[in-house]
């Protein structure tokens, strides 16, 4: 296939695409949840390689989550063009289950990409997944779903569309509802776009799971009617447990400059049977228009590929990632993330001892407010990832170490402490669904004095961890293989929505800060066959 595209493009969690195109550029901004920074948008000149560009939210005038639930914080930012300025629109979710959405939304701007993002303007709190659509006329219009928490009434009550004031930012006249779905139902992510005299809608629906789908709706006028396509949806992977990308929806569309279209949507890539372990990721569709009017799958049907054909673009190969960072710079690279709070001098620092990310004890691995954790995404379901720790606990309250991570529910630990007879040891904590468990039954004793390496291995749904000290010359495993399928949005009774980091961590019970120095980090990744 002529300049084939492997998909996804964006491997690991990077969910709810909205994919933008400033003259060669092509930009992809997604979701973040509770991960700080908020947003991440990626960068590509052929839509096959793309790099990380921006993380747009980095301070807490813009966003604070400290104390939000877990899959709160940052769903489905909306990035567009307009005049020489960027918008992005993004919500809050403060809190979501049960009856009631606390979900807030919000507008940035910036001149270039890069920033610096202003702070935001205030929208609304009427629902989530909001859009900006800029009409031909100058006019700004908001689009989101409508949340309906009424015992009577369907919770996904529709598309809504209000005005968006070009001066101040903020919305101002009647929100109309112009669009409520399809017998799919659930109907959010709403994008507007026009071509040839109409307006078209795309939705996502059937939820974010196995039923997902996009659907398209169109109309002559921007607040409607929409009439939906009669060969709805165009996307969805439901009905066909074979396909490598499952859970296709939550769309956006690109065109080329030379006139080709592409849809960006999120998948998801299970292991054994169903469990997603690298989250919701980014893959892209070749889109054409048929006679009268209506997009569709290059490929014919509704079902998304793994291998599409590119765009008539020259290819833009980008560098690859450094296996190691040995944190010699002067800033966290972008590639890290914090929890809910962004990373500073009380609790995170690259200049306490050069050469050497410095971690302060916080809270534990069950907060939503305040822990000393930094970690990446897993982006491949074959990884290894090494650290080297230089930590000495004097009490059983104080841990650090090498960290698999999906929620504050759901994650892996393998660190160091103290015991009271064995003195510096190793432990193993997993924690499933809330459960608390001590994998080593006793704990591993280790030397007294000097760094140690740990090191994890991820085999597609299998973790183990490896440690050596400074006098050995091999890894020593350490416990058994452990199944990773809990840390997965598939796993839990309830809907969830990130994906597995690996990372580095550090605890103080005592409320001592004893710290912490990881003196490098090397996650490297394995293609699969």
């Amino acid at each position: 296939m002529k300049n084939s595209i492997r998909n996804p493009v964006l491997p690991g969690f990077n969910a709810d695409p909205s994919i933008l195109r400033t003259g060669e550029d092509y930009y992809i901004a997604v979701s973040t949840f509770e991960w700080f920074p908020g947003v991440r948008i990626y960068h590509s000149r052929d839509l096959k390689n793309w790099a990380f560009a921006a993380s747009p939210l980095t301070r807490t005038t813009q966003l604070d989550m400290k104390g939000n639930m877990n899959s709160g914080g940052v769903w489905a930012p909306d990035l567009s063009f307009d005049d020489g300025k960027y918008y992005l629109i993004y919500t809050d979710v403060k809190q979501w289950h049960g009856a009631y959405k606390d979900a807030h939304n919000y507008l940035v701007t910036a001149d270039s990409i890069e920033g610096p993002w202003s702070d935001p303007v205030y929208l609304n709190s009427s629902g989530f997944d909001p859009s900006l659509f800029h009409d031909d006329d100058g006019s700004k219009w908001l689009v989101n779903m409508i949340w309906d928490y009424r015992s009577d009434r369907n919770s996904f009550a529709g598309i809504v569309l209000q005005e968006l004031d070009k001066e101040t930012g903020r919305l101002k006249g009647q929100a109309k509802t112009i669009y409520t779905g399809t017998d799919i139902k659930l109907t959010e992510g709403p994008h507007v776009y026009k071509k040839d005299g109409w307006y078209y809608l795309l939705v996502a629906e059937g939820g974010t799971r196995y039923d997902h789908a996009e659907t398209v709706a169109r109309s002559r006028n921007l607040d409607g009617p929409y009439e939906t396509d009669p060969d709805y949806p165009l996307l969805t992977s439901r009905g066909n447990e074979e396909l490598p990308l499952q859970k296709a929806g939550h769309a956006s569309l690109v065109e080329t400059q030379n006139g080709e279209w592409y849809l960006a949507h999120l998948c998801g890539r299970p292991l054994k049977d169903k469990y997603c372990t690298l989250g919701r990721e980014t893959a892209l569709q070749k889109v054409v228009w048929t006679e009268d009017g209506w997009p569709r799958l290059a490929q014919g049907g509704h079902f998304p590929d793994e291998f599409i054909e590119g765009p008539d673009l020259p290819e833009v190969p980008i560098p690859s990632e450094p296996v190691r960072d040995s944190f010699d710079e002067g800033t966290l690279r972008g590639v890290w993330n914090s929890l809910r709070v962004p990373p500073d001098e009380s609790w995170c620092s690259l200049n306490a001892r050069k050469g050497s990310l410095r971690l302060y004890g916080r809270e534990s691995l069950s907060s939503v407010h305040q822990q000393s954790l930094i970690a990446r995404r897993q982006t491949a379901f074959t990884c290894r990832f090494n650290t080297e720790l230089t930590f000495f606990p004097s009490s059983f309250q104080q841990k650090a170490g090498l960290v698999v991570y999906y929620d504050t529910e759901d994650h892996v630990y393998l660190h160091v402490t103290y015991h009271e007879e064995k003195g510096r040891v190793l432990q193993i904590i997993r924690t499933i669904q809330g459960q608390y468990e001590e994998v080593l039954l006793p704990p591993q004793r280790i030397p007294a004095e000097g760094p140690i390496e740990l090191s994890g291995k991820i085999e597609k749904n299998l973790l183990r961890f490896f440690y050596k000290h400074q006098n050995s010359a091999d890894w020593t495993p350490i416990g058994n293989w452990m199944d990773t399928t809990h840390m997965s949005d598939d796993s839990a009774e309830d809907v969830r929505f990130t994906g597995t980091f690996v990372g580095m961590a550090c605890q103080d019970y005592n409320g001592e800060s004893l710290p912490a120095d990881f003196n490098y980090f090397e996650y490297e990744t394995f293609e699969e066959k």
